[in-house]
């Protein structure tokens, strides 16, 4: 009697995000870089801020610090860790590439699309860390030198908070976005070099010739969240110009989850499915 043995393929199992996200963080929180990403934010951002406090109240700086506009102008300007929580996004899809190891993370998961999802809910975690982080180091300096000087707090503590939000989800879809971009080019080098030129270069001069286009681009909508007026956050030409009106935050948040998810969808259907090799 002959058996007729069957043979079916294996089904490949639906890990949860959840799951998927904790082990993306575990790999964040291992390694030195994002550490190092952090304290180069503080740095940078203590830097400037204390930069431009000195500034405040003479020609060309920001208004006096004793009023709500020289306070403002210093709070909001943790703009640092914006910048630098896409470029960790952009280590955090691209660096399975630089060091080889998106194959065994493929073969544990081969829903590349799970894979992304989670990197990007990671990215938009840290990406959080670093938004607050830098708002705090500005707040504290600028709260301390008020202080220093015996002058009146003139924001009030419910502007402050928004701001921290601000900067917290500004951040977080920033953070997003770098890990579509880490995922599109695949190189860790070449994606942080890109997120550096679009940020400082690209949309200072789009900006500087486009004035109605300024709220929306991502960089820029994104600082604007945190109540950073439109132009002080952008650099050579694209400086100035604060009358240009910020989108509301409900449409700033809409639109860069807009173009971290339109990126995010664009690498799952494309490098995200070629070959590792």
């Amino acid at each position: 009697m002959t058996t007729l043995t069957v043979r079916t393929e294996p089904t490949i199992r639906r890990v949860p995000l959840g799951r998927l996200t904790r082990i993306e963080l575990l790999k964040l929180t291992s390694t030195r870089l994002p550490y190092g990403l952090l304290a180069a934010s503080l740095l940078l951002t203590a830097l400037f801020t204390v930069i431009e406090a000195a500034r405040a109240g003479t020609s060309g700086g920001p208004a006096p610090l004793s009023g709500y506009a020289g306070q403002a102008a210093i709070t909001a300007g943790g703009v640092w860790s914006l910048i630098l929580a896409a470029v960790l996004g952009a280590t955090v899809s691209s660096g399975e590439f630089r060091y080889h190891t998106a194959t065994l993370t493929y073969l544990a998961v081969p829903r590349r699309g799970q894979v992304l999802a989670a990197k990007a809910t990671a990215g938009a975690v840290a990406g959080a860390v670093f938004g607050m982080a830098g708002y705090l180091v500005t707040l504290g300096i600028t709260l301390g030198l008020v202080a220093g000087k015996g002058d009146s707090v003139a924001i009030g503590a419910g502007t402050l908070a928004n701001w921290g939000v601000g900067h917290l989800v500004g951040a977080a879809l920033l953070g997003m976005i770098g890990v579509a971009v880490g995922s599109l080019v695949r190189s860790q080098l070449t994606a942080t070099i890109g997120i550096f030129v679009w940020m400082v270069i690209v949309e200072s001069l789009v900006g500087g010739l486009f004035n109605a286009a300024r709220p929306y681009l991502p960089y820029t909508a994104a600082t604007a969240l945190g109540g950073v007026p439109i132009g002080t956050s952008s650099f050579g030409p694209g400086r100035g110009a604060e009358n240009v009106a910020a989108l509301p935050f409900a449409a700033g948040t809409a639109l860069l989850l807009a173009i971290a998810l339109v990126s995010l969808l664009l690498a799952e259907r494309t490098t995200v499915r070629r070959d590792v090799g």
